[in-house]
Protein backbone atom coordinates (compact mmCIF):
# COMPACT_ATOMS: atom_id res chain seq x y z
CA UNK A 1 0.00 0.00 0.00
CA UNK A 2 1.12 3.73 -1.06
CA UNK A 3 -0.11 6.66 0.86
CA UNK A 4 1.51 9.50 0.05
CA UNK A 5 1.30 12.78 1.70
CA UNK A 6 1.71 16.20 0.13
CA UNK A 7 2.95 18.82 2.45
CA UNK A 8 5.51 22.18 2.07
CA UNK A 9 6.51 24.27 4.05
CA UNK A 10 5.55 27.38 1.85
CA UNK A 11 1.63 26.62 3.14
CA UNK A 12 2.94 28.28 6.28
CA UNK A 13 3.42 31.78 4.38
CA UNK A 14 -0.43 32.06 4.42
CA UNK A 15 -0.74 32.86 7.78
CA UNK A 16 -2.28 35.64 10.33
CA UNK A 17 -1.75 34.67 13.78
CA UNK A 18 -5.32 35.61 15.19
CA UNK A 19 -6.93 33.98 12.61
CA UNK A 20 -8.46 30.61 13.18
CA UNK A 21 -6.83 29.21 10.10
CA UNK A 22 -3.20 29.87 10.53
CA UNK A 23 -0.04 28.13 10.01
CA UNK A 24 0.24 26.50 13.03
CA UNK A 25 -2.39 24.19 11.81
CA UNK A 26 -0.23 22.70 9.33
CA UNK A 27 2.90 22.71 11.75
CA UNK A 28 1.26 20.71 14.59
CA UNK A 29 -0.36 17.92 12.17
CA UNK A 30 2.92 17.40 10.35
CA UNK A 31 4.43 17.29 13.47
CA UNK A 32 2.09 14.73 14.58
CA UNK A 33 2.79 12.73 11.38
CA UNK A 34 6.36 12.70 11.15
CA UNK A 35 6.26 11.69 15.45
CA UNK A 36 4.05 8.98 14.52
CA UNK A 37 5.32 5.05 13.92
CA UNK A 38 3.03 5.73 10.83
CA UNK A 39 5.42 7.61 9.26
CA UNK A 40 7.36 4.83 7.93
CA UNK A 41 4.23 3.99 6.00
CA UNK A 42 3.78 6.84 3.69
CA UNK A 43 5.97 8.51 0.72
CA UNK A 44 6.24 12.21 1.51
CA UNK A 45 6.38 14.64 -1.44
CA UNK A 46 6.84 18.46 -2.52
CA UNK A 47 3.70 19.29 -4.15
CA UNK A 48 3.70 20.84 -7.60
CA UNK A 49 2.09 24.17 -8.07
CA UNK A 50 -1.51 24.40 -10.53
CA UNK A 51 -0.46 26.64 -13.43
CA UNK A 52 -2.91 30.01 -13.57
CA UNK A 53 -4.59 28.42 -16.66
CA UNK A 54 -5.78 25.66 -14.72
CA UNK A 55 -7.57 27.94 -12.76
CA UNK A 56 -10.32 29.49 -15.28
CA UNK A 57 -11.58 25.79 -15.50
CA UNK A 58 -13.62 26.55 -12.47
CA UNK A 59 -13.25 30.06 -11.21
CA UNK A 60 -13.27 33.52 -13.18
CA UNK A 61 -11.16 36.17 -14.38
CA UNK A 62 -12.37 38.69 -11.67
CA UNK A 63 -11.84 36.85 -8.79
CA UNK A 64 -8.42 34.86 -10.19
CA UNK A 65 -7.30 38.81 -10.54
CA UNK A 66 -8.29 40.20 -7.29
CA UNK A 67 -6.26 37.82 -5.54
CA UNK A 68 -3.43 37.80 -7.76
CA UNK A 69 -3.44 41.86 -7.59
CA UNK A 70 -3.24 41.47 -3.53
CA UNK A 71 -0.68 39.09 -3.53
CA UNK A 72 1.70 40.99 -5.34
CA UNK A 73 1.36 44.07 -2.82
CA UNK A 74 0.48 43.00 0.52
CA UNK A 75 -1.61 41.61 2.98
CA UNK A 76 -5.18 42.04 2.94
CA UNK A 77 -8.97 41.00 3.42
CA UNK A 78 -11.24 39.42 1.19
CA UNK A 79 -14.13 39.89 3.86
CA UNK A 80 -14.40 39.52 7.50
CA UNK A 81 -13.41 35.99 7.78
CA UNK A 82 -11.43 35.42 4.21
CA UNK A 83 -7.52 36.89 4.38
CA UNK A 84 -4.94 36.87 1.46
CA UNK A 85 -1.22 37.77 2.15
CA UNK A 86 1.49 38.48 -0.20
CA UNK A 87 2.73 35.62 -2.40
CA UNK A 88 -0.49 34.01 -2.06
CA UNK A 89 -1.39 33.50 -5.43
CA UNK A 90 1.25 31.13 -5.64
CA UNK A 91 0.59 29.41 -2.17
CA UNK A 92 -3.29 28.72 -2.87
CA UNK A 93 -1.78 27.66 -6.62
CA UNK A 94 0.55 24.93 -4.30
CA UNK A 95 -2.21 23.66 -2.31
CA UNK A 96 -4.74 23.33 -5.51
CA UNK A 97 -1.97 21.89 -7.14
CA UNK A 98 -1.17 19.20 -4.33
CA UNK A 99 -4.61 17.79 -4.51
CA UNK A 100 -4.34 17.94 -8.34
CA UNK A 101 -0.90 15.86 -8.28
CA UNK A 102 -2.10 13.38 -5.85
CA UNK A 103 -5.84 12.72 -7.89
CA UNK A 104 -2.94 12.29 -10.99
CA UNK A 105 -0.77 10.13 -8.80
CA UNK A 106 -3.23 7.52 -7.59
CA UNK A 107 -4.84 7.31 -11.19
CA UNK A 108 -1.60 6.50 -12.79
CA UNK A 109 -0.95 3.76 -9.96
CA UNK A 110 1.76 5.59 -8.33
CA UNK A 111 -0.06 5.49 -5.20
CA UNK A 112 -2.61 3.61 -4.07
CA UNK A 113 -4.18 6.95 -2.04
CA UNK A 114 -2.74 10.19 -0.84
CA UNK A 115 -3.40 13.46 1.46
CA UNK A 116 -2.76 16.63 0.93
CA UNK A 117 -1.66 18.84 3.57
CA UNK A 118 -2.56 21.85 2.71
CA UNK A 119 -3.34 25.46 3.14
CA UNK A 120 -5.60 27.83 2.45
CA UNK A 121 -8.13 25.31 2.13
CA UNK A 122 -10.67 25.53 -0.45
CA UNK A 123 -14.28 24.13 -0.64
CA UNK A 124 -16.35 27.23 0.30
CA UNK A 125 -14.86 28.87 -2.72
CA UNK A 126 -17.61 29.57 -5.34
CA UNK A 127 -16.91 29.60 -8.88
CA UNK A 128 -16.55 33.38 -8.48
CA UNK A 129 -16.34 34.56 -4.84
CA UNK A 130 -13.40 33.45 -2.43
CA UNK A 131 -14.86 33.43 0.68
CA UNK A 132 -14.79 31.30 4.32
CA UNK A 133 -10.94 30.92 4.48
CA UNK A 134 -11.08 29.85 1.12
CA UNK A 135 -9.25 31.60 -2.10
CA UNK A 136 -9.17 28.55 -4.61
CA UNK A 137 -11.33 25.15 -4.43
CA UNK A 138 -8.53 22.38 -3.90
CA UNK A 139 -11.23 19.41 -4.54
CA UNK A 140 -13.20 21.13 -7.25
CA UNK A 141 -9.81 21.70 -9.56
CA UNK A 142 -8.84 18.33 -8.83
CA UNK A 143 -12.46 16.64 -9.40
CA UNK A 144 -12.61 19.00 -12.33
CA UNK A 145 -9.76 17.51 -13.70
CA UNK A 146 -10.69 13.85 -13.42
CA UNK A 147 -13.68 14.79 -14.79
CA UNK A 148 -12.32 16.08 -18.16
CA UNK A 149 -10.25 12.11 -17.76
CA UNK A 150 -13.80 11.13 -18.23
CA UNK A 151 -14.09 9.57 -14.71
CA UNK A 152 -17.11 10.19 -12.47
CA UNK A 153 -15.85 11.89 -8.86
CA UNK A 154 -17.64 11.64 -5.16
CA UNK A 155 -16.76 14.29 -3.50
CA UNK A 156 -17.58 13.66 0.44
CA UNK A 157 -17.55 16.27 2.56
CA UNK A 158 -17.33 16.15 6.51
CA UNK A 159 -16.16 19.37 7.36
CA UNK A 160 -18.86 20.73 10.51
CA UNK A 161 -19.38 23.89 7.73
CA UNK A 162 -21.11 23.12 4.26
CA UNK A 163 -18.94 23.08 1.60
CA UNK A 164 -21.00 25.60 -0.47
CA UNK A 165 -18.38 26.43 -3.05
CA UNK A 166 -17.90 22.72 -4.43
CA UNK A 167 -21.60 22.52 -4.31
CA UNK A 168 -22.20 25.62 -6.44
CA UNK A 169 -18.90 24.48 -9.23
CA UNK A 170 -21.29 21.28 -9.81
CA UNK A 171 -24.42 21.56 -9.16
CA UNK A 172 -25.49 20.80 -12.69
CA UNK A 173 -23.17 17.88 -13.56
CA UNK A 174 -23.59 14.29 -12.99
CA UNK A 175 -20.20 13.60 -13.86
CA UNK A 176 -19.37 14.57 -10.11
CA UNK A 177 -21.51 13.89 -7.04
CA UNK A 178 -21.32 15.98 -4.14
CA UNK A 179 -22.25 14.24 -0.41
CA UNK A 180 -21.53 16.27 2.97
CA UNK A 181 -23.07 16.43 6.39
CA UNK A 182 -22.59 19.94 8.32
CA UNK A 183 -24.03 21.64 11.39
CA UNK A 184 -27.30 23.87 10.32
CA UNK A 185 -27.71 25.88 11.12
CA UNK A 186 -24.68 27.51 10.66
CA UNK A 187 -21.96 28.98 8.13
CA UNK A 188 -22.54 29.35 5.26
CA UNK A 189 -26.26 29.05 5.45
CA UNK A 190 -26.36 26.49 2.38
CA UNK A 191 -26.48 22.93 2.58
CA UNK A 192 -30.67 22.15 2.73
CA UNK A 193 -32.27 18.88 2.24
CA UNK A 194 -33.84 20.22 -0.93
CA UNK A 195 -30.61 21.51 -2.49
CA UNK A 196 -30.17 18.29 -4.67
CA UNK A 197 -28.81 20.07 -7.85
CA UNK A 198 -30.41 20.81 -11.03
CA UNK A 199 -30.63 20.21 -15.15
CA UNK A 200 -28.29 16.87 -15.49
CA UNK A 201 -26.96 17.01 -11.89
CA UNK A 202 -30.35 17.01 -10.16
CA UNK A 203 -30.20 14.26 -7.47
CA UNK A 204 -26.35 14.33 -7.50
CA UNK A 205 -25.87 16.44 -4.67
CA UNK A 206 -26.85 15.26 -1.21
CA UNK A 207 -26.81 17.02 2.09
CA UNK A 208 -27.25 15.93 5.68
CA UNK A 209 -27.67 19.48 7.58
CA UNK A 210 -27.70 18.20 11.29
CA UNK A 211 -28.55 19.44 14.29
CA UNK A 212 -26.33 20.96 17.37
CA UNK A 213 -24.87 17.66 19.01
CA UNK A 214 -25.34 15.13 16.69
CA UNK A 215 -22.42 12.60 16.71
CA UNK A 216 -20.81 9.57 15.46
CA UNK A 217 -24.48 7.61 15.58
CA UNK A 218 -25.71 10.05 13.49
CA UNK A 219 -22.97 9.66 10.87
CA UNK A 220 -23.02 6.08 10.54
CA UNK A 221 -26.99 6.07 9.91
CA UNK A 222 -25.97 8.45 7.17
CA UNK A 223 -23.13 6.33 5.39
CA UNK A 224 -24.96 3.32 5.63
CA UNK A 225 -28.79 4.38 4.44
CA UNK A 226 -28.08 7.27 2.46
CA UNK A 227 -24.40 8.05 1.43
CA UNK A 228 -23.11 4.97 0.50
CA UNK A 229 -26.06 3.27 -1.13
CA UNK A 230 -26.28 6.36 -3.29
CA UNK A 231 -22.44 6.43 -3.98
CA UNK A 232 -22.68 2.67 -4.77
CA UNK A 233 -25.29 3.26 -7.38
CA UNK A 234 -23.28 6.40 -8.62
CA UNK A 235 -20.04 4.16 -9.12
CA UNK A 236 -17.44 7.03 -8.65
CA UNK A 237 -14.06 6.23 -10.37
CA UNK A 238 -12.56 7.90 -7.67
CA UNK A 239 -13.61 9.40 -4.07
CA UNK A 240 -12.25 13.04 -3.19
CA UNK A 241 -12.72 13.67 0.94
CA UNK A 242 -12.83 17.69 2.08
CA UNK A 243 -10.84 16.70 5.00
CA UNK A 244 -12.61 19.03 7.72
CA UNK A 245 -11.66 17.91 11.03
CA UNK A 246 -14.30 20.52 12.64
CA UNK A 247 -16.78 18.26 12.99
CA UNK A 248 -15.20 17.05 16.11
CA UNK A 249 -16.43 18.01 19.32
CA UNK A 250 -14.01 19.47 20.89
CA UNK A 251 -13.68 22.12 18.01
CA UNK A 252 -14.32 25.79 18.79
CA UNK A 253 -16.08 26.60 15.40
CA UNK A 254 -17.56 23.62 15.65
CA UNK A 255 -21.01 22.12 17.38
CA UNK A 256 -21.49 18.74 16.12
CA UNK A 257 -19.62 15.99 17.86
CA UNK A 258 -17.70 13.11 15.73
CA UNK A 259 -14.39 11.58 17.51
CA UNK A 260 -11.47 11.31 16.30
CA UNK A 261 -12.11 7.75 15.30
CA UNK A 262 -15.46 8.66 13.20
CA UNK A 263 -12.84 10.12 10.46
CA UNK A 264 -10.81 7.27 10.20
CA UNK A 265 -14.29 5.29 10.11
CA UNK A 266 -15.24 7.15 7.30
CA UNK A 267 -12.28 6.82 4.98
CA UNK A 268 -13.01 2.80 5.43
CA UNK A 269 -16.34 2.96 4.41
CA UNK A 270 -15.73 4.88 1.59
CA UNK A 271 -12.73 2.83 0.42
CA UNK A 272 -14.78 -0.28 0.68
CA UNK A 273 -16.71 1.20 -2.38
CA UNK A 274 -13.92 2.93 -3.98
CA UNK A 275 -10.01 2.33 -3.44
CA UNK A 276 -8.74 5.55 -4.95
CA UNK A 277 -9.01 7.82 -2.42
CA UNK A 278 -7.59 11.45 -1.97
CA UNK A 279 -8.12 13.30 0.94
CA UNK A 280 -7.46 17.08 1.13
CA UNK A 281 -7.51 19.38 4.56
CA UNK A 282 -10.52 21.84 4.82
CA UNK A 283 -11.04 22.95 8.59
CA UNK A 284 -9.79 22.06 11.95
CA UNK A 285 -9.13 24.71 14.67
CA UNK A 286 -8.34 22.80 17.95
CA UNK A 287 -4.46 21.67 17.88
CA UNK A 288 -4.55 19.53 20.06
CA UNK A 289 -6.88 17.75 18.22
CA UNK A 290 -6.26 18.19 14.39
CA UNK A 291 -3.25 15.98 14.62
CA UNK A 292 -4.81 12.62 15.81
CA UNK A 293 -7.95 13.48 13.29
CA UNK A 294 -5.27 13.48 10.60
CA UNK A 295 -3.86 10.09 11.75
CA UNK A 296 -7.23 8.88 11.99
CA UNK A 297 -7.44 8.91 8.20
CA UNK A 298 -3.60 8.22 6.97
CA UNK A 299 -3.72 5.25 9.07
CA UNK A 300 -6.79 3.64 7.50
CA UNK A 301 -5.25 4.41 4.45
CA UNK A 302 -1.64 2.97 4.66
CA UNK A 303 -3.42 0.01 6.62
CA UNK A 304 -2.33 0.24 9.80
CA UNK A 305 -5.71 1.86 11.80
CA UNK A 306 -5.40 4.65 14.66
CA UNK A 307 -7.59 4.15 17.71
CA UNK A 308 -7.77 6.85 20.58
CA UNK A 309 -9.72 7.20 23.79
CA UNK A 310 -11.95 9.58 22.65
CA UNK A 311 -15.73 9.78 23.94
CA UNK A 312 -18.02 12.12 24.01
CA UNK A 313 -21.96 12.53 24.54
CA UNK A 314 -23.96 12.70 21.10
CA UNK A 315 -27.72 13.81 20.57
CA UNK A 316 -30.03 11.62 18.96
CA UNK A 317 -31.90 13.65 16.96
CA UNK A 318 -31.39 12.83 13.81
CA UNK A 319 -34.20 10.73 12.61
CA UNK A 320 -36.50 12.96 11.09
CA UNK A 321 -33.27 14.64 8.94
CA UNK A 322 -32.32 10.43 7.82
CA UNK A 323 -36.35 10.47 6.55
CA UNK A 324 -36.39 13.26 5.04
CA UNK A 325 -32.89 12.79 3.39
CA UNK A 326 -34.01 9.68 2.43
CA UNK A 327 -37.59 10.70 0.59
CA UNK A 328 -35.86 12.90 -0.99
CA UNK A 329 -32.95 10.82 -2.53
CA UNK A 330 -35.35 7.97 -3.16
CA UNK A 331 -36.46 10.06 -6.39
CA UNK A 332 -33.33 9.83 -7.79
CA UNK A 333 -31.44 6.35 -6.41
CA UNK A 334 -32.26 3.10 -5.53
CA UNK A 335 -32.65 3.33 -1.71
Amino acid sequence: MVTQVAYSEVFRKHDNIGHPENSERTMVMMQAVYSSPLANEMTFIEPSMASEESLYKIHDERMIQAIKDISEKQNSWLDLDTYVCKQDFETARLAAGATVQLCDNVLKGDADNGFAVVRPPGHHATSKTSMGFCLFNNASLAAYDLMEQGKKVLIFDPDVHHGNGTQDIFYHSDKVMYQSFHLSPHFPGTGKIDEIGSGDGRGYTVNAPLSYGNGDGAITSLLQEIFLPVAREFKPDFIIVSSGFDSHHEDPLGGLRLTVDMFGDIIEQLSLLQSKIVCTLEGGYNLSIIGPCLLSQLGVMCGHPQHYQDTTMELRNYQQVLRDLKKTMKQYWDI
